[in-house]
């Protein structure tokens, strides 16, 4: 049997990896730092009632920050430096506004310098983590490997032997479903007695890419996307009143862009079409007009559903509010009728919709939760229109059923915010 890979990382070298004292580290570093700095102007500060007040805020916000970033952490594409600053943000910005609303006094010194350093502090800590402990699986010659050696950010280490010692190893990556020989059937066996994790070849592509690719049905495949019945409820009832109350505060900016489009080009400020929703029922979407009204009637429908790179019929401002996806927010109206959602599968025009459907198996399953304004293919892929582009779109859609949750509701809406600030994927 072999001894326990894992404890490589044991070592007092990588103390510093230590969940511990990452956490008490951050929050000396955060919390510690902005009030020792405030007590040399003034010492009395730990009596004023009002730095109590902010000091024990920051500590909540700290800890709910890093908690929420470790366990959002396990989705694939998260765990990095990127969304550290909106996790952060997302806490501290809860807890301030709970703050502000019920008008306690806070110091802003404190609250912005814990802020400011408990992102400074995890992005360090995220740099350290990548150069010590880089990601190493070692993977058994046996059926289909290739698809997970291709996959980057990994250090693959094709075994040769079976009396060949996994060292230095997070794991060991087999094609379970293949003829895998007895020593090799033994080598797996012993991995697994001595705490050295196994994955199936598909489990750890799922994981490491985000999709689930669906080319056959087993016996409990759909059994495993069913969404959450319970969470497609709540969820259900926080988007319809959250649109409610967002319609009402964003009513006169709407009103704004929709006077804009008039202006900016001759036609009405809304687009309307008819889309594939939840259940395969059929929705007619409202959207801000962001191309000319004349079309080419030489293109058929589906041709005509499809935006182009650089597409000519955009407008000047109707290339702005598709970067900003800006051109989005008429579909809280879609949200209180019950037809759409603020993160799911988005929803695509129903001779597109028709033709992925005769093309792509198993495409209607996406219609099993409501359709979203944004989504996990959105904030992965982009836009695309290329069939090949639909079938990985199609798994990054599985992949979001097969783990429906708040937590990666969560994560869709922290990159959204990215994406709506670089523009990623617009058209």
């Amino acid at each position: 049997m072999y001894k326990q890979a894992v404890g490589f990382w044991d070592g007092p070298r990588h103390i510093a990896l230590r969940v511990r004292y990452q956490l008490v580290g951050g929050l000396l570093f955060a919390i510690g730092i902005p009030l020792i700095l405030r007590m040399l102007f003034v010492p009395e500060v730990l009596s004023n009632a009002n730095h109590q007040i902010t000091v024990t805020a920051a500590i909540v916000a700290h800890l709910a920050g890093y908690l929420l970033y470790r366990r959002l952490g396990t989705y694939p594409g998260f765990a990095s430096a990127g969304a550290i600053l909106p996790t952060f943000a997302l806490t501290y910005g809860t807890v301030f506004v709970i703050i502000f609303f019920f008008r306690f006094d806070y110091s802003r010194f404190q609250a912005a310098g814990s802020f400011i350093l408990s992102t400074v502090w995890y992005f360090g800590w995220s740099f350290l983590v990548s150069k010590l402990k880089p990601t190493r699986l070692a993977v058994v010659p046996a059926g289909d490997i290739s698809q997970v050696t291709s996959i980057g950010d990994v250090t693959w280490r094709v075994l040769t032997s079976p009396n060949q010692p996994p060292e230095r190893i997070q794991g060991v990556v087999a094609d379970l479903r293949a003829d895998i020989s007895a020593p090799w059937e033994r080598f797996i066996a012993d991995c697994a007695l001595s705490g050295i994790p196994v994955y199936h070849v598909k489990q750890i592509v799922e994981s490491l890419t985000g999709r689930v690719a669906i080319d056959h049905l087993s016996e409990n495949t759909l059994g495993s996307l069913n969404p959450n019945q319970a969470y497609l409820a709540i969820k259900h009832a926080i988007d319809s009143v959250s649109a409610a109350i967002a319609l009402v505060l964003l009513l006169p900016f709407l009103l704004v862009v929709a006077l804009l489009i008039k202006m900016d080009s001759p036609g009405p400020a809304l687009f309307c079409q008819e889309r594939r929703g939840y259940q395969g029922k059929v929705f007619t979407i409202y959207k801000f007009r962001t191309m000319r009204v004349a079309q080419d009637h030489q293109k058929d429908d589906r041709e005509r559903a499809v935006t182009a790179d650089s597409d000519q019929r955009i407008t000047r401002l109707g290339r702005f509010l598709r970067r900003t996806r800006i051109d989005e927010l008429p579909q809280l109206l879609n949200i209180l009728r019950g037809e759409m959602s603020w993160v799911g599968p988005r929803p695509e025009a129903l001779p597109l919709s028709r033709w992925y459907e005769e093309k792509l198996p198993f495409y209607r399953y996406r219609h099993i939760v409501r359709p979203g304004i944004t989504g996990w293919a959105q904030v992965n892929q982009g836009h695309v229109s290329a069939v090949e582009d639909v079938r990985q779109k199609l798994h990054y859609d599985f992949y979001y059923v097969k783990n429906f949750s708040p937590w990666m509701d969560i994560i869709v809406y922290i990159k959204t915010v990215a994406i709506i600030i670089n523009g990623f994927g617009a058209k």
